[in-house]
């Protein structure tokens, strides 16, 4: 395993740090996430938990700086929204209890690494 992933999994904190839009009323909630994280230009996955109708930001916390980011792949059971290039927001379906899939392509440039990464993030629905 090389150090540069070792050390961007440690330093991969998903709740960090928290984006609230100068116009929301109520403040959305990071994701819970547990993550397997790369370096810019690997891939890595991610597992969250939400509640049905509940929804929760996605900051991406690769070391360096976020350059680009699109959705790679849409849920099938939710909605996910790009807040800006290093935020987005998931929301689950209402009344629906299971699990989801959805991938986010980022790009950025880090202390070590630079590059284009797919983030596949596994929701479970509660």
């Amino acid at each position: 395993m090389k150090t540069g992933i070792v050390v961007a999994a440690l330093a991969f904190i998903f709740a960090a740090s928290s984006v609230t839009p100068a116009s929301s009323a109520q403040a959305v909630p990071d994701c819970s996430m547990s993550v397997t994280l790369a370096d810019w230009g690997e891939n890595s996955t991610g597992d969250i938990d939400v509640a049905s109708g509940e929804s929760c930001q996605i900051p991406i916390g690769i070391r360096g700086t976020v350059t680009d980011s699109s959705i790679s792949q849409k849920p099938a059971y939710g909605k996910l929204k790009k807040i800006n290039a290093s935020t987005f927001e998931y929301r689950a379906k209402a009344k629906y209890k299971g699990n989801d899939t959805f991938a986010i392509k980022a790009t950025g440039q880090g202390p070590k690494a630079s590059g284009t990464s797919v983030i596949t993030v596994h929701a479970t629905i509660k």
